[in-house]
């Protein structure tokens, strides 16, 4: 008899629930799309009762797809847009508020004044993170100063704080929890002791009654209520951590790059904690039930895909996101332009919310296949920015990368990948990596997968893409690039 995992895929702009089989492939898939709040600049909310009614509508279109009942999954897992943090009553359940989603801004002064009150390393000793508008636990402490009435219920024990995860769990099953992976990127839990620190809560001014009861990534967690009745939450990890689970990145060195609105780095550091030099992050990878937690070091581009949609809905040099393959295609080469596009800052390893998005090297000869090339291959030279730091980090370098995302589709980009990397970039048979990851997770809590290496050996490469390019052209680029950089970080003084 064939078993099942379903996978709830609660993303930045959408809710997914995919059912999986044991042979890692998916059986059926539904999909709604959530509004987009956006009441100031800088400002990104979501309606925490829209994202919630949506995902009882695709896991309900997913089951009646598959013709399953929620009793014919051995569990199911969560995996969430990371620090997008909602408030709600412990009572009713129901949100006091808008959900502050990850790209939200309105921070940047609390970020600035922790920075400057206890300093970064204060943060980073215990959490791996610096202060910034990034994480979650500086937008409770925003929420909490927002409005009095929010503070006193908070204080008196009435309210709950969750990331996205935390809010479906609530939802799914009455339990108040969140998993290692979500819990640190909060900037309230020490990665070491993978438990709340009264300290950090103190300092950033968030009441410890709060806060979410912290489980392991893989592991049974509680019975599932309402539309899921039957079956069990067993796994809960954030987007990051699960693609890096979905693409088997079970051993120290295992690194994977989503392509999406940005781009992300993880790189699996085993359950050693790997402290920074090079403006990266030191995260939680997971945690399997009973097993020590294993460790990361990620990077995060803020544009990657959202550089493509703005050259088609900003600029109009496109009409569809792939056309700017063909577009880049036009040309030969970049000839010498080059496109920073720090929207809002430069993340990892910068960390420079000052820069700004720049063209460089611009002449008569330039025409739009040169532009929409220079945008296009500014992902990849970010991703190669955060892979440096890494290998500066670990003393390390690699041999090759898996990736996944919507942008992998890109034959183009991949090639300048792997060209600009020096290294082979692994593209798997099933790119949905994310999803993929919290279906493992809980499968491997019940015993559909054995573990690490039944995963891993229902994991299959695609497509490898091997460098070509000479070591002199690399540099040359790789130049260019860094004084484009340099141009978006002085923007303000030139």
């Amino acid at each position: 008899m064939t078993r099942y995992v379903g996978a709830i895929d609660q993303g930045t702009t959408s809710s997914r629930f995919v059912i999986v089989d044991e042979e890692g492939s998916f059986v059926s898939v539904a999909q709604m799309e959530h509004q987009q709040v956006l009441p100031r600049p800088g400002w990104v909310e979501h309606h925490p009762d829209e994202i919630w009614a949506n995902t009882q509508k695709v896991i309900v279109d997913a089951l009646e797809q598959a013709n399953l009942r929620p009793a014919d999954l051995d569990a199911i897992g969560i995996t969430n847009q990371r620090e997008t943090v909602v408030l709600w009553d412990r009572s009713s359940g129901e949100a006091v508020a808008n959900a502050i989603v990850w790209q939200d801004t309105r921070t940047a002064e609390l970020a600035k004044k922790l920075g400057s009150s206890y300093g970064v390393d204060a943060f980073r000793a215990k959490t791996g993170l610096p202060p910034s508008t990034y994480f979650s636990g500086p937008k409770v402490r925003w929420l909490l100063d927002s409005r009095s009435d929010l503070k006193a219920r908070a204080n008196s024990g009435e309210l709950a704080f969750g990331t996205i995860d935390a809010w479906l769990a609530y939802k799914l099953t009455g339990r108040h929890v969140t998993d290692v992976t979500n819990a640190s990127r909060t900037m309230l839990m020490d990665i070491e002791t993978l438990q709340w620190d009264e300290d950090l809560c103190e300092a950033i001014g968030v009441p410890e009654s709060l806060l979410p009861e912290i489980v392991p990534s893989s592991g049974v967690i509680a019975p599932c209520t309402g539309v899921l009745e039957g079956t069990v939450l067993a796994a809960m990890l954030g987007d990051q951590h699960a693609a890096l689970v979905g693409q088997a990145g079970f051993d120290p060195g295992d690194t994977k790059v989503t392509y999406g609105t940005g781009a992300f780095l993880v790189s699996n550091t085993g359950t050693e904690i790997v402290a920074s030099n090079a403006g990266l992050l030191t995260t939680v990878a997971y945690q399997v039930a009973g097993e020590p937690a294993v460790y990361a070091l990620e990077g995060s581009v803020a544009v990657a895909g959202s550089a493509v949609q703005w050259l088609r809905d900003n600029i109009g040099l496109i009409a569809d996101a792939p056309e700017i393959e063909a577009l880049a295609m036009s040309v030969q080469d970049n000839g010498d332009v080059y496109f920073v596009p720090a929207f809002s800052g430069l993340f990892a390893p910068y960390w420079r919310d000052d820069a700004r998005g720049v063209f460089t090297g611009l002449t008569r000869f330039t025409d739009k296949g040169h532009l929409g090339r220079a945008v296009l291959e500014a992902t990849a030279f970010q991703a190669r920015d955060v892979l440096a730091a890494m290998a500066e980090d670990t003393g390390s370098s690699l041999s090759e990368i898996r990736v996944d995302g919507g942008m992998v589709a890109n034959t183009l980009l991949m090639r300048f990948q792997a060209d600009i990397l020096d290294m082979d970039v692994i593209v798997p048979s099933i790119v949905e990596t994310t999803v993929l990851g919290a279906a493992f997770g809980a499968g491997m809590a019940t015993g559909m997968w054995t573990g690490p290496e039944d995963v891993r050996a229902h994991w299959l490469e695609a497509v490898r893409y091997t460098p070509s390019m000479s070591d002199s052209k690399r540099s040359k680029l790789l130049h260019g690039w860094s004084k484009a950089v340099e141009r978006s970080l002085g923007w303000i003084e030139g």
